[in-house]
């Protein structure tokens, strides 16, 4: 003991866990011991995938990977960007642990040589074709830009474009199997001889048929019972009917702050007190720091792109006002101001020359008298330029085509620049000898001053909505009984909700991810405190049941059976009550006087119609042209049918049914990723830690 000790005061608590671990495990059953490991470790791992435990720290690795990615690519940092990165990390785990695994074990390889000719563009894939880095101006997959980036690759010292590359090999060589895998299911799918002849002379025949419909009543009818047994034996034949997510049935009250009417008056009057000196200012960009939820930007809009700060501005500034009125947009005040305009191309195609060191400026000055004077501009670039790689659309010093948002920093004047024209241009980079080859055509566009100001909840606004959920947060006193007497005395809206770990949005509330963490870590008859999202709702919540993964039990369901098995006896009952009532009649039409009512005709219905209750396309294909048929259960009634007429038609080819056929298996192929977690157990714990 004195030994164990030492270690406790050298190593700490941790080590002192593992040799109580360790003892235990001489008087616990091993394999009771394994499941309590596993399940301390399963908490903290993000997921599993055929066996394999994703921990956090390995997902928040692929996730910097992925964000790395990102923000080469200048993505967006927002919430939904980051969601959209967490979604790409576990797709691409997906696809190593689960999809590529078991398309190998179906037989399908992707080679180096098939890899080889996908990369080149030999071989058209997704993952290049669709990315916009290798499109030309035109918008078309462009080889030379794959080239050029390629190049770039090896030259990049940060790392960065080896990244970017790597995740695009990685993505082609999975869609690789994708698209081999797809194509081995849906061709295993296709109908056969029989099948497609039988689909052939469905598509091909048509009916004139006259039939009675009887509703089902409404209304429950006390001589249709449903036992408990009957539930129960439901509930073991169809148990996989029932499977579920561990879920949270809660309640929940919301207080939003919103703006009190003195608030968006007193934002109203703030934005009227500006406007003149707004209107007239020299300085607007000091104006806007001090004045304004938008800074003076150099973005020169062309019509309809200010729509996505207010159509009404747009249409006063391209209306042709210097200066636009103060317009409202619910909570929002937005005035504007046009700064310049000019005739403008939307993108240019640049070309470089690259040049560090001492005797570059003279050296750019000497090259642009060159290329006046005729010069070959690929030439000079092969001889003097830093940047051999940029050889866009096999333009050696070729750049590519610039826009606004696609600008290397810098560059900003080639939109000014005359077509054809050399000029030295200085960046971080160099010095650089650029030429303009060509411009898309001009349009007006306008550099344009936004005053934005959105009234807000002031403090005693604040104060007040924040009272209101602190009483009724008293009021429940932390237990879900408590929790509807509050509701009753403040006469408050209490919203019912079944929640799972990944629910983070309460009707139109985003963000709201850390009421879903309270309710998972609370049991059932608790109730909150006050919960604020987005420091704009308060929230009290109460967790009305706790529903743990697998199978839903039978008392919870119960119901839902009981349902079930009680259409369906009033189904069979109303058939049967029915043919009783129709016994022995000699025609359609005594059928419809007995059964009171009327008779209902279609012309040339097609068998293969998919619009049709498949009950009466069932009645009308067993039929014979004159004969009644019986009474036959269908979803919305009884149906007593007589097939008037049938043609045979050669409208429908057995193209068509191919083609179908094709539809059906493509349609079945979009459940083959879910079928195949089921298959390996996945479980994605994503939503604990995101």
């Amino acid at each position: 003991m004195a030994v164990l000790e030492k270690i406790r005061v050298k190593f700490g608590l941790v080590i002192s866990i593992i040799i109580a671990l360790a003892l235990l495990s001489f008087i616990i059953d091993p394999g009771t011991l394994d499941s309590a490991l596993n399940s301390m470790s399963s908490k903290y791992d993000v997921g599993q995938i055929a066996g394999k435990n994703i921990s956090y720290s390995d997902f928040q690795a692929d996730i910097d990977r992925y964000t790395t990615i990102n923000e080469l690519l200048g993505a967006g940092r927002g919430a939904e960007s980051q969601k959209q990165i967490r979604n790409a990390a576990w797709q691409e785990l997906l696809d190593k642990y689960m999809f590529v695994k078991n398309a190998k074990e179906a037989g399908i390889t992707v080679g180096k040589d098939e890899m080889k000719a996908v990369m080149s563009g030999e071989v058209l894939s997704p993952a290049l074709a669709q990315n916009a880095l290798f499109m030309d101006e035109n918008g078309q997959f462009s080889v030379d830009r794959v080239r050029a980036f390629v190049d770039n690759v090896e030259s990049d010292e940060s790392g960065q474009l080896r990244t970017y590359w790597n995740y695009i090999q990685n993505t082609a060589h999975n869609q690789q199997y994708y698209a081999k895998y797809g194509a081995l299911f849906t061709a295993s799918g296709s109908d056969n001889a029989l099948q497609l002849a039988q689909a052939v002379a469905e598509g091909n025949t048509t009916a004139d048929v006259d039939y009675c419909l009887v509703n089902y009543p409404v209304g429950r009818d006390s001589t249709i019972t449903v036992s408990d047994d009957e539930v129960r034996a439901f509930y073991k034949q169809h148990k996989d009917f029932f499977k579920q997510r561990a879920n949270r049935e809660i309640e929940y009250v919301v207080f939003e702050v919103v703006p009190s009417a003195a608030d968006v008056a007193a934002t109203s009057e703030a934005i009227s007190a500006a406007y003149d000196e707004f209107a007239t200012t020299d300085n607007l960009r000091t104006f806007l720091l001090k004045n304004s939820e938008r800074n003076l930007d150099n973005y020169w809009y062309k019509a309809g792109e200010l729509r996505t700060v207010n159509a009404e501005i747009d249409k006063q500034i391209f209306d042709g006002a210097k200066v636009t009125e103060i317009v409202a947009d619910g909570n929002s005040f937005f005035a504007a101001r046009e700064v310049a305009s000019k005739m403008m191309p939307d993108s240019v195609f640049v070309k470089h020359i690259l040049l560090q060191g001492d005797a570059a400026d003279k050296t750019a000055d000497s090259l642009v008298t060159v290329i006046k004077k005729g010069g070959n501009f690929a030439n000079l670039v092969a001889s003097y330029s830093l940047d051999q790689a940029s050889a866009t659309d096999g333009e050696l010093g070729g750049i590519g085509w610039m826009t606004q948002s696609y600008m290397i920093p810098g560059f900003e004047g080639v939109f000014d620049a005359k077509e054809g024209e050399p000029y030295v241009l200085k960046t971080q980079y160099g010095t650089h000898v650029v030429l303009v080859s060509r411009k898309t055509k001009p349009v007006v566009k306008k550099q344009v001053a936004i005053m934005e100001k959105t009234a807000l909840a002031s403090k005693e606004t604040f104060n007040s909505y924040y009272s209101q959920a602190n009483t009724f947060a008293t009021l429940a006193g932390g237990s879900y009984e408590g929790y509807q007497k509050a509701v009753d005395s403040t006469k408050v809206y209490s919203h019912a909700l079944t929640i799972t770990e990944a629910t983070a949005n309460y009707g139109a509330i985003d963000n709201a991810k850390e009421v879903t963490r309270w309710a998972f870590d609370n049991k059932a008859g608790k109730a909150s405190n006050i919960i604020t999202v987005d420091n704009n709702f308060f929230f009290v919540a109460t967790v009305k049941a706790v529903n743990k993964e697998g199978y839903a039990p039978v008392q919870k369901v119960s119901n839902q059976i009981y349902e079930r098995l009680y259409a369906d006896k009033q189904q069979a009952a109303a058939t049967a009550k029915v043919a009783e009532q129709i016994a022995g009649a000699a025609s359609l039409e005594e059928i419809a006087e007995r059964l009171g009512v009327a008779i209902e005709h279609r012309d040339a219905l097609s068998l293969a119609s998919a619009n049709v209750e498949p009950a009466l396309i069932g009645a009308i294909s067993a039929g014979k042209v004159g004969e009644i048929s019986a009474p036959v259960a269908g979803i919305m009634g009884t149906y007593v049918v007589r097939v008037a007429n049938k043609e045979t038609g050669t409208f429908y080819s057995e193209a068509d049914a191919k083609n179908l056929a094709l539809q059906k298996a493509q349609y079945l192929s979009q459940m083959i990723p879910s079928v195949m977690q089921d298959y390996d157990n996945v479980k994605d714990n994503r939503e604990r830690f995101f």
